[in-house]
Order: structure tokens, then sequence, then C-alpha cells
């Protein structure tokens, strides 16, 4: 990408301009900031997602996948291959083209053209030539790295072709070079000094340059590269696939006596066509390898949790150091953080992957019922026991166990807790027989453990022990930052449960949704979004979709804002008035001229208490 700044969006202005209509207008844009792209979500309604995650801002990877309304769009900063190595290649700056050289078409170097060579009747030189590409399309099938295939090209090429040094060029997006190749046919020691013109000018124009006598023209001849090497005769040929310039083969000789003619140009051409196909695959094919192994990178440390926020980053930095470990972490936050979702994470991240992954909640069972629960019971243990049952810890095994509200643990079951974390052997309810178990124990809870021990209610001793490696999640109300993702990502999922487009959320939605203090986190937020979109009637979520207790507490909080929300009520009221006024009291010409559903005009009047007033 070549400029500084691409806007995306429905405009023609934009620039990439994507007519569908679930793109907003400005939809987002990618800047170049330093060496790195950043992609801006443009308040878009229906948002802006980056491998599958809604984003306010990214700063965009090679082959990350982008998706702006119902379209999807890679982003690629490179094919994935490394410069080729072989015989040193250097460009001069010089132009060698002039009036005695020709200008070939691609479309036209695989045709007829007059003349033939003399140095072969036309039909044995033709017969010849298709025996070469027969033999060069199969030595080359039988590759797929690159760097063997552009080796294996010169080399047919020299056994066919009367040069003294030849090169093949591949570009790549805005790198001027990604793979260089070159061949000298009597050495291999110093480097291949070649016209950056030529080569440049075959691949901007897909075009072939012949040029002969070399020495004697006086365009030609002041070409740095061409004296020093004292050039007679060059040909360079476009690699073409698709209608995509891969790149060039540049040949040149210092032979005086070789003539290079368009029987050379059509058999190159051939050469060039075959090339160039094998060439596409096996960067395709390296560019398949390297993005499977980024990806593999990228789920060594895969979390279903969502945020971008500073201190969210800080989280998945915890995840990925404590993931390896077997310490036991205990997960801090309020309500509604994601505490489980952070357990998932170190688990799904650990070397325990693949065993089980075992929750409990502690605040669900009773004290009798929790013991069970965790240790199990020999058959005949207590009323009810009719027989032997393995607890969650021995479920675990090899695995992870999960204390969900830790803090709720009856002190007796502390106490069990304690002496497991401290032997990591169990005895069953009913049973003096001890078996020795692997498990981490993963802990979590919403109180306030120090305070707990001060009042008596948790044992300190337990609580050192979990406490060995501690993180906090942090309250929604402390990443604001991620509100707008959460929301949009919330809006497409229970839209798609729903079976009901959201394109967006309105502006004024958004900004409730970002001043509002969400005491109940993450969970709150997804059960508000939930509700709009289950009785909303609009395609975009709107201020009055959301629950009523939000726009209460939004509008409390500014108050003294010059009374904000009381302003657009007021606006609203006075517009739906005019519109049935005009439609004279038809709710359904009333809505028509809103542009909205009659369902939603209904709600609408419900919300905004006007009913009374229209009936009147």
């Amino acid at each position: 990408m070549a400029d500084d700044e691409t806007t995306i969006g429905r405009e023609s202005a934009n620039t990439l301009s994507l007519r569908h209509a679930s793109v907003s207008r400005r939809h987002c844009v990618i800047r170049k900031v330093a060496d790195e792209f950043k992609l801006v979500d443009l308040n878009s309604f229906n948002g802006t997602f980056v491998n599958g995650l809604p984003v306010k801002e990214q700063t965009l990877a090679h082959a990350d996948q982008l998706r702006v309304g119902n379209l999807s769009l890679l982003f690629l900063l490179e094919e994935g291959e490394e410069t080729t190595s072989g015989q040193l290649v250097s460009l001069d700056d010089s132009d060698p083209v002039g009036q005695t050289s020709k200008i070939i078409d691609s479309e036209a170097l695989l045709h007829d053209t007059e003349g033939s060579p003399v140095d072969l009747p036309a039909h044995e030189r033709m017969a010849r030539d298709l025996g070469v590409l027969l033999k060069i399309a199969t030595r080359i099938n039988r590759l797929r790295r690159t760097q063997e295939l552009v080796r294996e090209i010169l080399d047919s090429v020299f056994e066919v072709v009367p040069v003294n040094r030849g090169a093949i060029l591949l570009t790549q997006g805005d790198k001027e070079f990604s793979s260089v190749y070159g061949k000298h046919r009597l050495t291999e020691a110093a480097p291949l000094r070649i016209s950056r013109t030529v080569v440049e000018r075959v691949i901007r124009e897909g075009k072939a340059i012949l040029a002969n006598d070399i020495r004697t023209s006086e365009s030609l001849c002041s070409a740095d590269s061409l004296v020093a090497e004292q050039i007679s005769s060059l040909l360079c040929l476009p690699l073409i696939v698709f209608e995509k310039t891969l790149g060039a083969i540049y040949l040149d000789t210092n032979d005086p006596i070789v003539r290079f003619d368009e029987g050379h140009v059509k058999l190159l051409a051939g050469i060039a066509g075959i090339a160039a196909v094998s060439l596409e695959n096996s960067r395709k094919m390296e560019w398949l390898e390297g993005e499977n192994s980024r990806l593999r990178s990228t789920l060594a440390i895969e979390h279903n949790m969502l945020g971008e926020s500073p201190v969210m980053q800080s989280v998945y930095s915890f995840i990925q150091r404590v993931a390896p470990a077997r310490s036991a972490v205990l997960i801090c936050g309020e309500s509604g953080t994601g505490k489980e979702l952070a357990a998932h994470a170190i688990h799904a991240n650990s070397p325990r992957a693949n065993q089980p992954f075992v929750p409990i909640n502690c605040a669900a069972l009773t004290e009798t019922l929790l013991e069970s629960e965790l240790f199990g019971h020999e058959k005949g243990a207590f009323t009810g026991a009719i027989s032997k049952k393995d607890g969650k810890l021995a479920v675990a095994n090899g695995g992870t166990v999960f204390l969900d509200e830790i803090g709720e643990m009856a002190l007796s079951m502390q106490s069990r807790l304690l002496r497991f974390l401290q032997d990591h052997k169990i005895e069953r309810v009913g049973s003096t027989t001890s078996i020795k178990l692997d498990v981490r124990v993963l802990a979590a809870t919403n109180r306030n453990l120090e305070e707990a021990i001060k009042l008596g209610t948790f044992r300190a001793d337990l609580y050192h022990r979990l406490d060995v490696v501690k993180v906090t999640l942090p309250p929604l109300r402390e990443r604001r930052d991620d509100i707008p993702l959460l929301s949009s990502y919330f809006a497409e999922k229970y839209g798609n449960e729903c079976k009901r487009p959201i394109s967006g959320i309105s502006a004024e939605a958004r900004a409730a949704l970002q001043d509002y203090s969400w005491p109940g986190n993450v969970r709150e937020l997804e059960n508000a979004i939930e509700r709009a979109v289950v009785l909303g009637v609009s395609e975009t979520i709107g201020l009055e979709d959301l629950p009523r207790r939000l726009l209460d507490a939004v509008e409390d909080a500014q108050a003294t804002s010059a009374g904000y929300y009381e302003a657009v009520k007021d606006a609203k009221r006075q517009l739906i008035m005019k519109a049935l006024e005009n439609a004279k009291g038809n709710y359904t010409e009333a809505a028509k001229a809103l542009g909205i559903h009659p369902n939603n005009l209904h709600r609408i009047i419900r919300t905004l208490d006007l009913k009374a007033v229209v009936a009147k």
C-alpha cells in the first residue's frame, strides 16, 4: 500500500469504494504510521472486524482478515517468501533502451511474426523449441520451492539460448524485488550488474524488450552496466500469470556474433508462461505455509476474551506467562468481568489443554454436597449414596479444576482443600484410602479475601496457597474503550441467533452505552444488547431499544449537562407529533414519513409517554 491513508466506505470518494448496503459511507481508514498500518473504525453502523473480532483501532499484521459490513477483505503486506539466494544481482539506473531496441507486446509473443531465423529451417526450429518447452515443463513441475524453481528455470534457459548472463527478478507488494536469482555462464564469483530501467519497464508495461548492436548505439553504449560487461545484446521478458506481472527474465551476452531474434523471444515467452504459473503456485504454497505457521503461533495465546484496551492487553500478557506453569492461580474481579473465561484461557494455553477442564461453583452447593462434588464418596457414605462416585478433582486428574466463588466456601471445606493443595491427595467421603492426583487449581472470587480473613470467614493459610499468582480483571467502567467492540460483537452474535440482520448501533445509543457505569460489567452489557436485538424491530439498535434503567442512569449522570437527553426526547416528541399531524393520525403513513416501521413508532410513542397525547 503506497498511500499513507486508505479510506474504505460506500462513497465513491473513498480510496476503496465498496458499493454495498451493509457498508457505511465512510466506514474505516487504514493509516500508515512509520512501518505499521493502523485500522481505525469511523463510527460505522455495523462495526469493523479483524479476524472475526470487532475493533475500534487495531494495528494490522500480515494476512489479517478484515470484515467491512458483509464484505470480507484480506490484508497482505507480503506473500511470504524471502529473497532467493543465488548469484548476486545489482541494478544499474541508466537507460539502455533506444531507437534500435524492439518493444514487443506480450500478446504477440506466441504468435507468428514476419521473418524467421536463418540458422535452422522454421519447422525444425519449431520442433526443437516445442521439445525444449516440454522438457522444461516436466522438470519444473516436479519442484515446489521458489528458490529451486528459479534456479531450474534459468539453467534450462541457458541450455537453449546463447547467453552469457541471466537473472530472474520477482516483485512483491511495495518491495522493489522480493526475489532475485542471477547466473553467469563462465563464473560465479562476481555479482551481475544489470539495467534497472530495462527490468522495471518490462514489469511496468508487460512488454518484452529486445536490443542488439548495443555497443554502436549512442543511447545504449552510455549505460554503465552494459559498458562494464561489454554487452552487445540483451533480451528481457515479463513473467505474467492471470494478467498479473510477477517479475521478469533478463538475459544478455557480450558475444558480438550472437544476435537475439524474435524466435528467441517466442521461445522465451513460452518458457516464461510455464515458469510464471509454477512460480505463482510455489509462492502461494509458501505463503500458505507461512500463514499456517503464523496461525499456529497465534493459537498458542488464543482466548475467548474480547477487548483491546491497555488493561486487557496486560491480562492477555499475564495469561501467556502463567499458562505453562503448574502453580495455582487466583483470579479476582467483580461479577461479570469474565473470570471463568480467563480460567479457560489459562487452561487452553497450558500443557494440560487436551486434558479435562472442570468448573465448580462453590456458592451453588451446600457444604455436604460440595465435599462430595470435590472429593467423591463411597457407596453408603451418607443417605442417598447408592454407589461409589468420583469427585470433580478426580475427574480433572491430569487437567485443571476451576473453583468459582471460592470466597463462599465453608471453613471446614477450606481446610480439606488446603490439605489437597499441600500434598495433592484426596480421600473420598466414607473412605480412608488416599488417592494421588495431578490437578492444577484455578480459583476465582469477587470478594475481598483479605477482608474476609480479618472477619474470620476465610483461612489465611489457604489464601496464601491460592495467592501464588494473582490477577484482577478490570471492571468494564475502567475499560470504556472496549464498550463499542463488545457491543458490536454481541449485536452480531444475537442478530445471528435470532436470524435478524443488525446493521449497527446508532450514535445516540453508542453514547449511552459509553456513559453508563455498568455495575454488572460485561455480563450486563451482553444482556442489554441481547434485549435490544430481541425486542427491536429496526435493523439499527437505537436509544429506545436500550433498558430504561440504563437511560435513567445516564440521564441522572448527565443532569448537569444542559439536559441533553431531555432535549433529545423533546425533539423526538415534536417530530412524531408533526408526522402524525401531517398524516392525519394515520400511524402507517406517519411511520412511512419518518422512515421507520409502524411497530417501532408505537413503541417509541410508549417510551416517550405520548400515548395519552396522541389519543386526544
